[in-house]
């Protein structure tokens, strides 16, 4: 029985020790810190403005791609507060709206509602990437889950924006993003 707990202690260890490096060193450990002096700076102001084409996909949690969508996004600023209004088209034939509002302060922190978050989102610009955390509650349809979100928007080009997001719940990541978004010119 002694040494059947030990084996159980030791895989408890490992997992903890996994569980810190994760954390530590992986998607999570990121810092919008760690972007400031990247270049080109990311004004979401100037750069989540205008019509925006989306192109991605999403893992779920075996890190097969589940889902692929597009989404026709359309942001409107009038000084700090913007709304981003985005219309998903997945490959199931669902179709999704959503609509942020966002409020940039001087020091670039964001704060960011839309009507399925629970809550409030906050995050911050900086260097060439931004950072969103938020909850967001899923449609009944997709089981009503509430889900912990990491955005993270890393401007390319003047034109172009990579989104990785990742998905928790109690910790454990149950999905992940990555899109394109381009500014469409008019």
């Amino acid at each position: 029985m002694s040494t059947f707990l030990s084996i159980l202690t030791g895989m408890a260890l490992i997992l903890a020790l996994f569980a810190l490096a994760q954390r530590l060193m992986g998607f999570q450990a990121q810092k919008p810190g760690d972007y400031a002096r990247c270049e080109p700076a990311m004004d979401i102001r100037k750069h989540l403005s205008g019509p925006i084409r989306c192109e991605g996909v999403i893992y779920g949690p075996n890190g097969r791609v589940s889902s692929r969508f597009t989404a026709d996004m359309e942001g409107r600023w009038d000084d700090n507060r913007g709304v981003l209004a985005e219309h998903f088209s997945y490959d199931s034939g669902t179709k999704q709206d959503r609509e942020w509002r966002l409020t940039i302060g001087n020091d670039g922190r964001i704060i960011a509602e839309a009507d399925d978050l629970v809550g409030t989102g906050s995050g911050k610009q900086e260097g060439n990437a931004v950072q969103l955390r938020y909850t967001i509650r899923l449609p009944e349809s997709a089981g009503g889950h509430a889900l912990e979100v990491t955005d993270w928007l890393y401007l390319v080009d003047d034109k172009t924006i990579v989104n990785r997001s990742q998905f928790r719940k109690f910790g454990v990541k149950v999905a992940e993003l990555v899109a394109t978004m381009r500014r469409v010119e008019v």
